[in-house]
């Protein structure tokens, strides 16, 4: 009788620990903010990024749902759509993008995954066949507000600053890295909208702070949420999948839904 108890506690301990790390990385939250601009209009966005080739549930029908829930005028994508150059990462990009343009307009910046390699071109006009507009170093107007994005390429060289709209403080900047927030904020934006950092992949409890981020290192300080520098504010998304390291823990995957006003 006892061999019986003890193999019931192992596979509900087993069962737990699996539903612990399927909530961590599976279940998507959805977190919401509110932000002054000085536009025209109150405009709803939502924001993904480092989806890392990942899908939520069959064509990643999950994470479409969520989005289509938050009926945004329009989508941004903060880089990172792809982990690597793979068949399977592409045409999850490819689809999610396609069904999101089904939604709302797309706008997309790339991350420095797509950098890796030579390939970006190719992925780039893939991106705008299925129906996203690509901003590489330069902007857009949609839905009444101007929207810059950069290269993953040309966040460290000062293009933010050469290409920053007559009114940047009224415009919504596409910059992938957090930790170049000073770079963005001299320019002048208004909002940013990043990724990158995973929300520091391990989050420690009741703390608000993750264990390391690329470009940060251990107990990085802009992995989520919002942070202000001068007259600049900065929304990091967590993210959605998961780059070299493959688990999440404390950090499930985000959508943020922003409301500009």
């Amino acid at each position: 009788m006892i061999y019986l108890w003890v193999s019931l506690g192992i596979v509900g301990g087993v069962a737990l620990i699996w539903a612990f790390v399927y909530f961590n990385n599976g279940v998507i939250g959805v977190t919401r903010y509110t932000q002054e601009l000085g536009l025209e209009r109150e405009v709803k966005i939502v924001h993904l990024s480092d989806l890392h080739g990942k899908a939520f549930g069959y064509k990643n029908a999950r994470l479409i749902k969520k989005v289509a829930a938050e009926k945004p005028d329009f989508i941004v994508i903060t880089g990172d759509i792809i982990h690597k150059y793979r068949d399977n990462d592409k045409r999850v990009a490819v689809e999610l993008v396609s069904a999101l343009c089904g939604i709302a307009p797309v706008i997309y910046a790339s991350g420095n995954h797509e950098m890796r390699g030579v390939k970006y071109r190719f992925l780039r006009k893939e991106l705008m066949d299925a129906g996203a507009t690509v901003l590489d170093d330069c902007s857009a107007e949609i839905c009444g507000v101007t929207v810059t994005g950069l290269n993953c390429a040309s966040l460290k060289n000062g293009t933010a600053k050469r290409i920053a709209p007559p009114e940047a403080h009224k415009t919504i900047l596409l910059a992938h890295m957090p930790h170049l927030m000073k770079n963005y904020a001299d320019a002048g934006y208004g909002l940013v909208l990043s990724g990158h950092a995973h929300g520091g992949q391990w989050r420690i409890p009741f703390t608000g702070k993750g264990l390391y981020a690329p470009g940060q290192g251990t107990f990085p300080k802009l992995t989520q949420g919002r942070h202000i520098s001068g007259k600049t504010t900065m929304i990091i998304s967590r993210g959605l999948g998961n780059s070299e390291f493959p688990l999440r823990l404390f950090n499930r995957p985000e959508v943020v839904a922003l409301t500009v006003k």
